[in-house]
C-alpha cells in the first residue's frame, strides 16, 4: 500500500518513527509531510526522516488556527490528489482528515487525549478508525461519532511503543554542560497555544522560580516555542539551562531524577522510562492522566514547595511494547 502519514506537532516523529520503520520493511510505501510547528521539522530532521512541509501552526486565537486549518488543509489535498494514497495515518491532524475525506482516501486518526473537542469533532467523525489508548473509557468518544465498529483501543501508553527499542546518549550531559552531581530536573512548559490549555497557569512560572534558584538543583527547561525559549533565558535564573535547539529529551528524562511538565507526552515518557514526575496541566484531566495518578505513576502538583528534589539511586525500570501491535491496528482500517 502507499500511505500517507502527516505530523503537526514535536511528538509525532518519535510516535511514528517506529511505526513507519515497521511498515517500509513490510513493503508498503510511506510519504511523510509535517506541518512548522514548535521543534516538529527539527526533529524529523535529527531522526533522519524524510519529510514534505506544509504550512505553519495558526497561533493561539481560533480565527488564526480555523484559517491555518483551511489554508494547510487545501494544500495536502492538492499533494495528495497526485499520489495515490491507499490510507492516510495521523495523530489527531485535522488538516490530512479534511484532506483525505475530499479525495476519499481511508483515514486512521490517533491521539490519547479525548477533551480536545474541536480537534475530535473535525477529525474522528470522518475517519475509518480512531485509534486510542484503553484507558480512555468508549462512552468519552461517542460525541465524536466514534463508536464500536469504527474504534480500536491499545493497552498501556504511546511512549511505551516507540520507547521499545530506546537507549539514552549518555554523553548528552556532558554536551550540554550540566552538572550530574546537582539533581538534574528536566522542565516542559505548558502548550501555551492549545485550545485545551487557555487559562494561564501561574504554577508553571512559580516552579520556574523556585528550581531556578536553589543551588542543588540543574533545571533542564526544553521549550515548546521560540518565544518561550527567550521568555525562560530572560529571567536569567542562575539553575537554569535552556538548550538552544531540539536534544534528545528522552535522553534527557530517562537520566534525570525528576520530570515537571505541563503538557501530556513528556509526562507519559517519564512514567515509561521510570523518572519521577510531577504533572502541572492546568486543563481538564483525560483517562490516560487519571490512570496514572491513580496507579501513583504521575503526581499533581500544586505547590512547588511539594517537589521532592533528590538524587535517585537508580535508573527507573522501562515497560517496552511492541510497536507491531499499533501496525497491525493501522492497516486494520483498510479491509
Amino acid at each position: 500500500m502507499k500511505i500517507w502519514v502527516d505530523m503537526t506537532a514535536p511528538a509525532h516523529p518519535l510516535v511514528f518513527r517506529p511505526i513507519i520503520k515497521r511498515l517500509r520493511a513490510a513493503g508498503h510505501e510511506v510519504h511523510v509531510t509535517a506541518r512548522d510547528y514548535a521543534q516538529t521539522l527539527a526533529l524529523l530532521e535529527l531522526h533522519g526522516m524524510d519529510h514534505t512541509a506544509f504550512g505553519r501552526h495558526g497561533g493561539a486565537s481560533r480565527l488564526g488556527k480555523f484559517g491555518s486549518l483551511l489554508s494547510r488543509a487545501g494544500a495536502m489535498r492538492k499533494f495528495g490528489r497526485k499520489q495515490g494514497f491507499d490510507l492516510a495515518v495521523g495523530h489527531g491532524s485535522n488538516d490530512l482528515a479534511i484532506a483525505a475525506r475530499r479525495l476519499k482516501i481511508p483515514a486512521v486518526n490517533m491521539f490519547d487525549y479525548e477533551w480536545a473537542t474541536v480537534q475530535h469533532n473535525i477529525g474522528c467523525r470522518p475517519a475509518r478508525r480512531v485509534i486510542t489508548p484503553d484507558s480512555i473509557p468508549p462512552e468519552r468518544l461517542r460525541r465524536y461519532g466514534v463508536g464500536p465498529g469504527k474504534l480500536a483501543q491499545y493497552p498501556g501508553l504511546k511512549e511505551e511503543y516507540y520507547l521499545a527499542d530506546f537507549e539514552p546518549d549518555r554523553t548528552l550531559p556532558e554536551r550540554l554542560g550540566l552538572d550530574m552531581e546537582r539533581v538534574l530536573v528536566v522542565v516542559r512548559p505548558p502548550p501555551d497555544v492549545s485550545l485545551y490549555h487557555r487559562k494561564s497557569n501561574p504554577l508553571f512560572p512559580q516552579v520556574l522560580t523556585h528550581l531556578g534558584r536553589h543551588e542543588g538543583v540543574q533545571a533542564v527547561v526544553l521549550p515548546r516555542t521560540e518565544a518561550q525559549r527567550e521568555y525562560v533565558k530572560g529571567l536569567e535564573l542562575p539553575s537554569v539551562v535552556v538548550p538552544d535547539g531540539a536534544v534528545d529529551a528522552q535522553t534527557l528524562v530517562a537520566l534525570g531524577d525528576l520530570v515537571v511538565s505541563a503538557g501530556g507526552t513528556m509526562n507519559r515518557e517519564a512514567v515509561a522510562l521510570g523518572t519521577p514526575v510531577y504533572t502541572t496541566y492546568g486543563g481538564r484531566l483525560g483517562g490516560v492522566d487519571e490512570a496514572l495518578i491513580r496507579e501513583h505513576r504521575l503526581r499533581p502538583l500544586t505547590d512547588p514547595r511539594g517537589l521532592e528534589l533528590e538524587k535517585r539511586n537508580a535508573a527507573g525500570e522501562q515497560l517496552r511494547r511492541d510497536p507491531a501491535l499499533l501496525v497491525d491496528m493501522i492497516l486494520g482500517a483498510v479491509p
